[in-house]
């Protein structure tokens, strides 16, 4: 098994749209990903999976049902499952995710954003 860093300047160098993960590592049937992300989201939830989002670069908000978190370059939070949540971000934001390997973006939510077959470049 070869062994490899990953980069990520170099990895979202790669794309330029909003809102579409891809996968850049996994492990113990989790997915490591990044996105870029501008503007809202939907609101949404997953019932079975938790989530972490950590900037990179940029600010990125969540709103929760009671409060919005604010997050900034090298900050991450960890989205229980079941916690309905919507992230936005009134300028473009880079984020790194981890997660189960089950995990849709938009949870229970199906529309234009869903992203079902991400884009891998872990290779």
């Amino acid at each position: 098994m070869e062994i490899k860093k990953i980069n990520l300047n170099e990895k979202f160098a790669l794309f330029s749209e909003h809102w579409s993960p891809k996968i850049v590592g996994e492990l113990n049937q989790q997915q490591v990903k990044i996105a870029k992300l501008k503007g809202e989201f939907v609101s949404h939830k997953h019932d079975h999976e938790d989530e972490l989002f950590m900037v990179i670069h940029g600010q990125l908000f969540i709103e929760l049902e009671n409060e919005t978190v604010e997050l900034n370059e090298g900050e991450f939070v960890i989205i229980q499952k079941g916690v309905q949540h919507k992230p936005f971000a009134p300028e473009e934001v880079k984020v790194l995710l981890f997660e189960p390997a089950t995990t849709l973006n938009t949870g229970e939510v199906t529309n234009h954003l869903t992203a079902a077959n991400l884009d891998r470049l872990d290779k």
